[in-house]
């Protein structure tokens, strides 16, 4: 089934207000959310040919509502149901929401958020259950994205919604205590989620454009809530300014394109003004922290016209303080690459060699693929093609596998 764009973009938008709505009223998430995705599947289907309703949200809620009372009646159990929800709230309550029942300025995103993001859910389900609760996105959509079947994404979402309702979770924000580790998850996942979007981390293509998207969206979404936030602010920068490089990030075939060798007219000049417009905000008015200093690396790439015009020592020293304040191996290589630009290759590979005995990184191939990259500016080409050879044999990605096969065949005949 095809959806109209903007009806499917109106879907998503809502989303997350219904189902807020339909848990502030009844509780239950499991249920609601399942109430909501077959609001949404309706909605799918009927308003490309019968037209968009006049208050849509309204209309929403009013079919998720009655699909969830059908579920409680399918069981058996509408008395029981209806007197404990009788218990809680006055009778007129009870009736189906009219079109213009909710606040027009109600936005329940960002507690959704944090209840996809409770700690009794594990990452990986935090990540899936957010794409279809607050996303909008559909289990097959999300299996696909992330190239499972869609049988195994149904259990991970599943697990999900079993593990909020025995953590007893409850459709508020959590206490202020809980306020910045729980808003720091929910960033987390939104940066996961941009992450798995822009580089696949298996399959054919390099780029889930879908995830993309919707990890931008919501993180806009948390943005207008929270505009004042730093890290909230700098997350949707950092996004911006490293999205905006992937139209010259492929080649005609889907082939990777390095960032030294991509065409950087073909950038998005929009949104690395918007990202630079936050950072710029942000940095005046926050205490400074890692997505900050992540966009703040991803701004200085973007100004530069050329990559021979790129600030390596700037990038280097905005590297050194992202060790200070949030260190982990994936800083570590990529501080090894701005350092041998600047001091280098030798100077990088002895920062990589403290890699070597961290489980965290030691099997992943971009540790293979950096140390190769920097063995080649240093002339050892015998080992730079054979750390070429053993990233391809790691990596799950098609197109990062071609293009390292290619680093290393072209060494073939040089060392």
């Amino acid at each position: 089934m095809r959806t109209d764009t903007r009806v499917e973009d109106l879907l998503r938008e809502l989303t997350p207000q219904v189902l807020g709505a339909l848990v502030r009223r009844n509780g239950q998430f499991d249920a609601c959310e399942d109430a909501v995705q077959e609001a949404l599947l309706d909605a799918a289907t009927q308003w490309p040919g019968d037209g968009v309703p006049e208050n849509p949200r309204g209309w929403l809620i009013t079919v998720a509502h009655r699909r969830l009372v059908d579920h409680w009646r399918s069981e058996n159990a509408r008395r029981r149901r209806e007197a404990t929800v009788a218990l809680q709230q006055p009778e007129d309550e009870l009736a189906a929401p009219a079109p213009g029942d909710e606040p027009a300025d109600s936005d329940d995103t960002l507690t959704l958020l944090f209840l996809c993001c409770h700690p009794a859910v594990s990452p990986p389900s935090q990540v899936a259950l957010t794409l279809r609760a607050v996303g909008g996105l559909t289990t097959g959509q999300i299996a696909r994205a992330f190239l499972v079947p869609e049988t195994t994404m149904g259990q991970r979402i599943s697990r999900a919604k079993s593990g909020i309702k025995a953590g007893g979770a409850q459709f508020r924000p959590p206490p202020r205590e809980e306020w910045a580790d729980r808003l720091g998850v929910v960033l987390h996942v939104l940066y996961l989620i941009f992450n798995e979007g822009y580089t696949a981390t298996s399959g054919p293509d390099l780029h889930a454009p879908e995830l993309t998207r919707e990890a931008i969206r919501l993180t806009r979404a948390v943005h207008l809530l929270l505009p004042e936030d730093g890290e909230v602010t700098g997350l949707l920068a950092l996004m911006l300014l490293t999205d905006a490089r992937r139209p010259a990030r492929t080649g005609p075939d889907g082939e990777l394109v390095p960032l030294a060798e991509q065409d950087r007219t073909r950038w998005d000049g929009e949104a690395i003004k918007e990202g630079v417009a936050l950072l710029t905000g942000a940095l005046t008015r926050a205490a400074l922290g890692p997505y900050q200093l992540q966009a703040a690396i991803g701004a200085v790439h973007a100004e530069a016209a050329r990559a021979e015009d790129t600030d390596w020592p700037q990038i280097a020293g905005l590297y050194r303080l992202l060790q200070n304040v949030a260190p982990s191996p994936i800083v570590t290589l990529n501080q090894a690459i701005a350092v041998a630009m600047t001091e280098g290759p030798q100077a990088g590979l002895d920062l990589l060699a403290h890699l070597d005995g961290d489980g965290r990184l030691s099997g992943h191939h971009r540790l293979h693929a950096v140390r190769a990259h920097l063995l080649e500016q240093a002339g050892d080409l015998p080992a730079a093609r054979a750390a070429y050879e053993e990233a391809a044999r790691r990596t799950t990605s098609l197109p990062e596998r071609h293009y390292l096969e290619q680093r290393a065949a072209r060494l073939a005949g040089n060392d």
